[in-house]
């Protein structure tokens, strides 16, 4: 995988890809239509974020490039990439337990705040991409 040289695209299978992590100045997206939102991206080397309708969906520091990125009513899930480790905040539902598996390795249950944020780290290195599932 690598960087979106266009921050951010749909995906044929109606996944969304986005961010650069490969910036060194920051680069941002506005007003992108998919799945009946519109999404703002904003992106390069220290910091990746994706909203929908003005809510955060993603957020990662430093930043991440991400492919085939779903979200429905049980969690999300999507490829990510970056130079280095970081750090993830996702936007779910408010006060809910979710299970966070890692490339198919179990990390835990977590459990969102008041305001629905997940947050968690991943390990990651240049050129290898790293799968991401977050379920009720």
């Amino acid at each position: 995988m690598a960087a979106i040289e266009e921050l951010i695209r749909s995906e044929a299978d109606g996944g969304l890809s986005f961010g650069n992590h490969t910036l060194s100045d920051k680069a941002k997206k506005e007003d992108f239509l998919h799945d009946g939102g519109s999404f703002k991206v904003k992106t390069f080397s220290t910091m990746t974020k994706l909203e929908r309708d003005g809510v955060l969906v993603y957020e990662s520091t430093p930043g991440t490039s991400v492919t085939d990125f779903k979200k429905d009513d049980k969690g999300v899930a999507f490829f990510v990439e970056g130079s280095e480790d970081a750090q993830l905040t996702l936007g779910l539902a408010e006060d809910t337990e979710y299970n966070v598996l890692v490339d198919g390795n179990e990390v835990g249950k977590m459990k969102t705040n008041l305001s629905g944020k997940l947050n968690f780290s991943v390990e990651l290195a240049e050129g290898k991409e790293v799968k991401v599932e977050v379920t009720r």
